[in-house]
């Protein structure tokens, strides 16, 4: 693999998708990561669908988002030989990502101690579910549960008496994002200090750290937010608007902006209710419906034309297969194609981040479980060496 983490050695420990993903994105910035699963069955994602996928029909479109650019071996933790493996790859590792619940890793012989008296260069990234320590650090973690624990259900849905969940597995996807951020941060002051330390974050403070103005609207003003459907918490017009076939999302950020856009949908822009944000947000029900009944007229093409012409921010609302068609999406690197051993040639998600000056990425599929053993035992004997 090329790229900024050429040097830097991951062994993933880590299964389902929080640790999966943020060991994900390390190799897409390059690094060697190894993948440790159990012998039998391996990272319990491997059986998560529908959809599955293949000539038997057994491969899980879910693992295979998690884990491009691993390579997988097999080994049993609990076993002798398993905790020897185990022992040599941390001695070479510059990073291991572990999100067992608290004290799992502990019982299994690899305290932290233990684990930087093999390598004191070792960075290690814990995740968990609501942290490693507190009243409720030991509490199993799983996405859903987190995004209701975190407050992020009670700002998603149409209203209060409907919390939703997030469509994405937001929770997991950002503790694996933010344990990569961590990372990064620990193995640059490594340069410095020539010791590896301990990154921790979890389910629970992934969330709670991107509340941003939700929280502050709590934190400083006092105010609990709502669930308040399309529409933004803070700015009007802000939300998906109906027109004559179907919805379309407009973001009006500022009064310049409004002056604009108001006589487009046929709305005096000076009128008093609307001059300016707080006015808006005030008579936010009767705004939304004075302008849908100005973008009833029109279909979604129309608007979106119209808006575009005059500089307002608006958007469609796609579903996923148009998504990855759009050749926006494709110009920013975002679908990339890897050569699965059992499914030939497929695209994936790719990377969100892009480098200038950097060769076009060549991307490891998502491995079959335990197809590199010889040649991951074999690179560990070289270096060993």
């Amino acid at each position: 693999m090329q790229g900024p983490l050429s040097d830097i050695v991951v062994l993933d420990l880590s299964r389902a998708l929080a640790g999966p993903h943020g060991a994900q994105m390390l190799g897409d910035l390059g690094a060697l990561v190894i993948k440790v699963e159990h012998p039998d069955g391996g990272d319990e994602s491997r059986g998560w669908g529908p959809p599955f996928v293949g000539p038997s029909g057994d491969i899980s479109t879910y693992f295979l988002a998690a884990n491009r650019n691993k390579r997988s071996i097999t080994l049993d933790l609990k076993s002798e030989e398993g905790a020897a493996l185990l022992t040599r790859l941390v001695r070479q590792s510059d990073v291991l990502i572990e999100n067992f619940r608290t004290g799992v890793l502990d019982r299994l012989g690899f305290p932290v101690e233990r684990l930087h008296e093999l390598n004191p260069r070792l960075v290690v990234l814990s995740i968990t579910g609501f942290g490693h320590d507190g009243p409720e650090g030991g509490r199993p973690g799983y996405d859903q549960i987190a995004q209701g624990e975190a407050g992020l259900m009670s700002l998603t849905g149409p209203s209060p008496d409907e919390p939703y969940r997030v469509g994405s597995s937001i929770a997991d996807l950002l503790a694996g994002i933010h344990g990569a951020y961590g990372v990064l941060a620990a193995l640059y002051e490594r340069q410095r200090t020539g010791k590896g330390k301990v990154v921790r974050t979890s389910l629970l403070a992934s969330v709670v750290g991107v509340h941003s103005y939700h929280g502050t609207a709590w934190t400083v003003g006092g105010k609990v937010p709502l669930a308040g459907g399309n529409h933004h918490a803070s700015i009007a017009p802000y939300g998906a608007f109906r027109c004559a076939d179907g919805m379309i999302q407009i973001a009006v950020a500022n009064d310049v902006q409004w002056r604009r856009f108001a006589p487009i949908v046929g709305i005096d822009p000076q009128n008093p209710k609307y001059v300016v944000n707080r006015e808006r947000f005030a008579h936010r029900d009767e705004l939304i419906a004075d302008m849908e009944k100005g973008l009833g007229v029109r279909d979604r093409a129309h608007w979106l034309a119209a808006l575009a012409e005059a500089g307002i921010p608006a958007g469609a609302i796609r579903t996923l297969d148009e998504v990855y068609a759009w050749e926006q999406t494709r110009s920013q690197e975002m679908v990339v194609t890897v050569d699965h051993p059992v499914l030939g040639a497929i695209e994936l998600p790719g990377s969100p981040l892009r480098f200038d000056g950097a060769p076009e990425a060549e991307h490891l599929a998502p491995p079959a479980l335990g197809q590199d053993n010889d040649v991951v035992l074999d690179w560990l004997a070289k270096r060993e060496a």
